[in-house]
């Protein structure tokens, strides 16, 4: 692990020593040195996160491609590595507050390169995310684990002081997690269902009938009423549509 020049086999071999062994990785890991290499880091792995999210909203898995375009699923791979880089600031904050309460001396910089290598779980996080729940509860507990290594091996934090504050903090993790991924679920479902059961396809028919038409300077009178009533009668039919399934999964989501 070398903080002298980034390449991205460094990135990969650092990834893969805090996957297979966290102890060693942070044991050894460079306390000084900038943020540049930590920062590089988090925007590979948050970079190659984010072409999974791209490749699996395309694609429809786990019912990704019904909510995200194929424009804003590429996108993801511009997008979530700005979030990861902003977010790993916020984050190392926090840890570096709560390792001050818990006694260490070690400076922001040394929280920021604690938080931000163990981005390395990231990939594997999104591809059991593919599981209902599961990426969420693996991401939690992995991460309160490198976090827990770290405090002991890098911060010299009394191992049970560690398994307390980051057990506990885990636990809420969980619960919080599970709870909001419920939600954003059943929000989910409503969209699908939505979509599904207006007549969303029949409305863009009739788009495309009007963006059919080669030239509309030569178009007769009746013939450009007759296009355009077929137009308002889909477009009609499509807010109807919509109406009763907003209607209807709000009544769904009351008798729960």
């Amino acid at each position: 692990m070398s903080d002298s020049t980034f390449n991205l086999g460094t990135v990969i071999d650092d990834a893969k020593k805090v996957i297979t062994n966290p102890v060693e990785f942070y044991r050894n890991m460079p306390t000084e040195g900038g943020y540049a290499n930590p920062l590089i880091f988090v925007a590979v792995m948050a970079a190659i996160t984010g072409l999974m999210i791209s490749i699996f909203s395309i694609v429809g898995f786990g019912g990704a491609g019904a909510m995200m375009a194929g424009g804003f699923a590429l996108a993801a791979i511009i997008v979530f590595p700005i979030m990861a880089v902003i977010g790993s600031f916020i984050f190392a904050a926090i840890i570096f507050v709560i390792w001050k309460l818990m006694g260490s001396d070690k400076n922001y910089e040394v929280a920021y390169r604690c938080t931000a290598y163990s981005f390395a779980i990231a990939p594997i996080v999104m591809l059991l995310s593919l599981v209902p729940y599961l990426g969420g509860i693996i991401k939690t507990l992995w991460g309160a684990f490198l976090l827990y290594i770290a405090s002991t091996e890098v911060h010299q934090i009394k191992a049970q002081t560690a398994k307390t504050v980051f057990g506990i903090l885990a636990a809420i993790g969980l619960l919080l997690g599970i709870s909001s991924e419920h939600t954003a679920r059943k929000y989910a479902n409503w969209g699908e269902k939505i979509l599904s059961e207006s007549n969303l396809q029949e409305s863009l028919k009739q788009f495309e009938n009007i963006q059919s038409i080669e030239d509309l300077e030569d178009i007769d009178a009746e013939e450009a009423g007759r296009q355009v009533g077929e137009f308002l009668k889909g477009l009609g039919k499509f807010s109807k549509g919509l109406e009763d399934a907003v209607e209807e999964a709000e009544r769904e989501a009351a008798e729960e």
